[in-house]
């Protein structure tokens, strides 16, 4: 075809502005850093003991302590954690053990780090000890805690000179943590000692109960989940948390005064109860019993409801650290962000879209894709789920490719028609597919629409048009046919391996084997051939029916189309999704070479990961993007020996807000979190 096939392609006008995002950020957040400077204290001596009289900017300075009482050293062999360990022989404990000679170091040249102690009650906070080793904070801050959530300065300074920092301060809570922000060595954070002195609260342990947590109610129920909301309790020192018990069982301890209940059964009563809970682990009496009855199943509740986690992964994969019903919140908080932000009705005729700001077009398959799948997946926590599902499955419907009906159009302009050509693109083709099968599991397929029938048609559609009989790869979308310049050119971000085997199990057709096989062993190919000391795959592969290899240069989009960019930055998280749902070798050993060069490249610090690679590591640009970083979270969760890397990428995703102008990025980390709460599953 003579059509200008790069415009197949929905990502490569939003990217390249994306390049300079980032610099925006790190320059608000350098006027920011800038700006708290008047909190710094000034030179101190090699043993500094600081007060108001010596320290007269210093946050949370207090009188000297000649005229109190001299304080109790409290954190000695309490719980201490942090925000990493440079290696073996030096954890967090080691800063609290009384022991001069052993000491806690973070990874070196990381900012920020914290170390932070749990004094198991609230006290009152009058003296703080940092012994450093040579590495040591120039610029951190000594915060105090109620619950280990919501942090206040105590101390702060921008001048630190290492040695032994003797802080006067006061404050109170059941968390002390030094903030370290900078550096003052090219090494990292490290503390022989970390000593906080002080008195519990009340001259004695905390015994005082929060009230009772007031008004507990229900504000949405679907067939298979329960939304609670309830008044907020008081304390006498703060509330930390609530324990949300259905009957007798804790299902949750929320931070906030909501909690969305999931994985339950239709037309069923539930009994729930709220407790209160403060630093010191008092907890309140019981609010009243609310009992709530679940939405009748109707042929229309979904059988894998979002939360159920029916369908357990493979052995030894990891999920992130916490209460699998805090995960789940989190991911349904995204999702409800995401919603918010990209999912529209336009144009009317029953139809919704996801929207693409970031993308050449408003409209593009890829994006009804993601769409798909997502509200499939999140049915039983969002019960609009089936609503959105069937405006995204008629929009599918009527805007088929020109080529092929069976398939869906790529583009669509303001006025919601398809324009340039209106042929399909793989990668929304793909997921379109796979998202009707969901649809067929969670809903059946008697309703307005028989999902499976439309899956199978897309199915044997993409058989058809988009994958290569002579290869057994997938091409770049319909519109490529035998003879043309693009027609043994392959994107590795549509090699959707999980997909491959829906697709067989839903067809009965062996050849889907087949086409796994081919795209499993290409991966192991190109990371074997191409980049073995990193395992990263290239946007686009040419020569698929002689010697695959990554593109020499700009063959469809940009020239870096044969690096790890805007398309393979997806790779590790559709190989990871096989890897985690069905323990396969292949994918697992795959996804681990990529954690592994990830985890070691960064040194265990997500901020790290750059925007594109050669696939010999060399970075392309700098900055920060959900599309880069989430997807390693998958392949974390395939490494026994990676749970506190996958922490770290997981805390990443939470730190960072959704970018609503990226559907791409966002997209992407809606479907990264889905996985790594444990709730994607294969159809």
């Amino acid at each position: 075809m003579s059509r200008a096939h790069q415009q197949r392609s929905a990502h490569r006008d939003r990217r390249r502005p994306r390049w300079h995002r980032p610099l925006a950020g790190f320059a608000a957040v350098a006027a920011a850093m800038a700006g708290l400077t008047g909190l710094s204290a000034p030179a101190a001596t090699a043993t500094d003991t600081v007060a108001a009289a010596t320290a007269p900017a210093a946050v949370g300075a207090a009188l000297p302590r000649a005229a109190e009482a001299a304080p109790v050293l409290v954190s000695t062999g309490k719980p201490a954690t942090a925000s990493s360990v440079e290696a073996s022989g030096f954890e967090p404990a080691k800063a609290v053990d009384a022991n001069a000679a052993t000491r806690w170091a973070s990874l070196e040249g990381v900012d920020p780090q914290w170390l932070r102690i749990d004094l198991g009650a609230a006290h009152t906070i009058s003296r703080v000890k940092l012994n450093w080793e040579a590495a040591y904070g120039k610029t951190y801050k000594i915060q105090t805690s109620a619950d280990g959530t919501n942090w206040t300065d105590v101390y702060s300074t921008s001048t630190g000179n290492g040695a032994t920092d003797d802080l006067t301060v006061t404050g109170t809570g059941r968390h002390v943590r030094m903030h370290g922000t900078a550096r003052g060595t090219a090494y990292g954070y490290s503390l022989w000692e970390f000593e906080v002195y002080g008195s519990p609260v009340s001259g004695g342990s905390d015994t005082t109960p929060p009230s009772v947590p007031g008004s507990l109610r229900s504000t949405a129920t679907t067939a298979n989940s329960v939304s609670l909301a309830w008044n907020a309790a008081t304390d006498n020192v703060g509330v930390t948390g609530y324990d949300v018990y259905r009957g007798t069982t804790r299902v949750t301890t929320a931070t906030g005064t909501s909690y969305t209940d999931t994985g339950l059964t239709a037309s069923t009563s539930y009994g729930y109860t709220v407790k209160a809970r403060d630093a010191a682990g008092n907890t309140s009496a019981a609010s009243n019993t609310l009992s709530v009855t679940t939405q009748p199943a109707s042929g229309s509740g979904p059988a894998v409801p979002f939360g159920s986690h029916t369908r357990p992964y493979a052995p030894g994969t990891l999920k992130p650290t916490g209460a699998q019903g805090t995960l789940d919140q989190k991911t349904i908080d995204y999702y409800t962000n995401w919603k918010s932000a990209f999912v529209r009705q336009n144009c009317g005729n029953g139809w919704y879209q996801v929207i693409s700001p970031d993308a050449d077009h408003p409209y593009v398959a890829e994006a009804q894709g993601y769409g798909m799948v997502i509200a499939a997946t999140m049915a039983g926590a969002d019960p609009d789920a089936k609503k959105i599902f069937d405006g995204l499955t008629k929009w599918m419907i009527d805007h088929p490719s020109a080529i092929n009906p069976d398939l869906l159009a790529a583009e669509q302009d303001t006025a919601c028609r398809s324009v340039n050509g209106g042929d399909g693109a793989t990668d929304g083709d793909m997921d379109v597919a796979y998202g009707l099968l969901l649809a067929d599991k969670q809903w059946g397929s008697t309703g307005t629409y028989n999902y499976k029938a439309l899956a199978v048609k897309h199915i044997n559609a993409i058989k058809k048009d988009e994958l290569n009989p002579s290869t057994n790869l997938l091409k770049l979308g319909d519109w490529s046919s035998s003879g043309d310049q693009y027609y043994y050119i392959s994107r590795t971000s549509d090699w959707m391996v999980d997909h491959f085997r829906a697709f067989r199990t839903a067809t009965g057709d062996a050849a889907w084997d087949t086409v796994r096989t081919a795209h499993q062993n290409q991966i192991t190919s190109l990371q074997a051939s191409y980049a073995p000391n990193t395992g990263l795959l290239p946007d686009f592969v040419v020569n698929t029916n002689t010697t695959p290899k990554p593109a020499p240069g700009q063959v469809l989009e940009d020239p870096n189309d044969g690096a790890y960019w805007w398309n393979a930055c997806r790779t590790p998280w559709r190989i990871a999704d096989d890897a985690v749902t069905s323990g396969d070798a292949k994918s697992l050993a795959s996804a681990r070479k990529l954690n592994s060069w990830i985890k070691t490249k960064t040194g265990g610090d997500p901020n790290k990961i750059a925007i594109g690679y050669k696939l010999d590591g060399t970075q392309i640009s700098s900055g920060s993007e959900a599309a880069y970083f989430a997807p390693f979270a998958l392949a974390a969760m395939t490494d026994p020996g990676s749970q506190a890397w996958l922490d770290a990428l997981w805390n990443k995703m939470l730190a960072a807000p959704i970018d609503t102008s990226s559907y791409f990025s966002a997209s992407i980390q809606l479907q990264v979190m889905i996985t790594a709460s444990g709730n994607h599953w294969v159809p």
